[in-house]
């Protein structure tokens, strides 16, 4: 699996050169680094997507979507769940582009 994540990053790393994707995964961020800390907590407490999955309510692909990125309606209450099983804590914060 470190392979995998070595190839991820040395492509990235030459992709981000790019202008034009370094702003579409700049707007990504956000979403991206959600999904990572899911998945970084779900694998940490040995739950499957499925586990996850019951424990909140939800269904498996459900899981798999937000762990994906591409997820972008995720409610506060929603997060608030996953946050509880996976026992952990949301910090959800705003910051100013101009400062």
């Amino acid at each position: 699996m470190k392979t995998k994540t070595k190839d991820f990053d040395s492509l990235l790393k030459k992709e981000i050169k790019d202008k034009n994707f370094k702003l579409e995964y700049d707007a990504l961020a956000n979403e991206f680094t959600l999904a990572k800390e899911i998945i970084k907590l779900r694998k940490k407490r040995h739950l499957t997507q499925k586990d996850l999955a019951l424990k909140i309510g939800t269904s498996q692909p459900a899981i798999a979507r937000i762990e994906s990125g591409n997820y972008r309606n995720l409610s506060l209450s929603f997060i608030n769940k996953l946050a509880k099983a996976l026992d952990a804590e949301p910090v959800i914060h705003l910051k100013s582009k101009n400062i």
